[in-house]
């Protein structure tokens, strides 16, 4: 199953992944739209994951950004996001266990070019992820206390995004590279060699444009698909350098109907480590379905 999996996210990889090429009608991309694909879109699942995770009545991610710039046209802008992910549980009294905090301050720069459909920007990221609580990271009988128990790490992340357009499938595409690193001494003492502290991440984003003469209007419905793919490095619970439990696997796919403003439907497909604060070290292989904001307006 887990390798049928990755042979149908590498088959979709392979098959949009085209060249992208300039189109003088096309309205251009700038920093402000890169910013909005890299920083990610805010949602909320519907209680029906199919997988291996807990039951919950929802799993909310906030990322609501704040921009420093000069203008939408600025080469060099600077973005505030105050990012939250909260699970309900459904469980007795429906609790809301640990949310992650994840604030973050990125600056991005872009490279101008002749070509106004294809650019090439670089970001760097400092973020702090936490869950609030200080109680003891292990219990008594040596597991993990995801209850109360204190997690807490700070990072850099840099890397490039290249963008341009795909005309077999009239779409923006971003591709996306960069490297996480949890120097020492800026985590819990606690996650030492069962928490990755250098993670390769591979991000490659489609968004499908109306098919209009007017490409400014939005009449009819639009697609994006958007896949992750992140390696971890360094000492996971003594895992072999290869093992494939270093590897976390994505793929979302958004569907906005036209009879909506602002928000769309999404399907989507995650294995890999868990990706909420305490709980890392749960392995999850889930299927979930919800709604997520539209950011993009090109």
């Amino acid at each position: 199953m887990k390798r049928c999996s990755l042979l149908i996210l590498i088959t979709i990889f392979l098959v949009l992944a085209g060249k992208g090429q300039e189109r003088e009608t096309l309205p251009q991309v700038g920093l402000s739209v890169i910013s909005q694909v890299n920083q990610g879109n805010s949602y909320i699942t519907f209680p029906t994951d199919i997988g291996t995770i807990e039951p919950l009545w929802f799993e909310a991610n906030l990322i609501p950004n704040f921009y420093i710039r000069e203008s939408k046209n600025s080469r060099l802008i600077g973005v505030l996001t105050p990012q939250i992910i909260i699970r309900m549980y459904q469980q007795e009294s429906l609790p809301v266990r640990t949310p992650s905090y994840m604030p973050q301050i990125t600056v991005y720069y872009i490279f101008k070019g002749k070509c106004t459909t294809e650019e090439i920007s670089i970001y760097g990221r400092f973020a702090h992820h936490s869950n609030g609580q200080e109680g003891d990271f292990f219990l008594e009988n040596g597991e993990v206390n995801l209850n109360s128990g204190n997690f807490a790490t700070n990072y850099l992340e840099t890397g490039f995004i290249a963008t341009n357009f795909n005309t077999r499938f009239n779409a923006y595409q971003f591709f996306k590279t960069s490297f996480e690193i949890h120097p020492k001494g800026w985590h819990i003492e606690e996650l030492d060699g069962i928490y990755s502290t250098v993670r390769w991440r591979n991000t490659f984003s489609i968004f499908k444009l109306p098919l209009l003469n007017d490409r400014y209007s939005r009449k009819n419905a639009s697609i994006s698909l958007k896949g992750e793919v992140t390696w971890m490095f360094g000492d996971v619970n003594d895992l072999n350098v290869i093992s494939s439990e270093r590897l976390n696997l994505s793929l979302t796919l958004y569907y906005h109907p036209k009879f909506l403003e602002d928000i769309g439907l999404f399907v989507q497909y995650y294995h890999g480590s868990d990706y909420y604060n305490i709980y890392f070290d749960n392995r999850l292989d889930v299927l979930r379905f919800g709604l997520m904001t539209e950011k993009l307006r090109f």
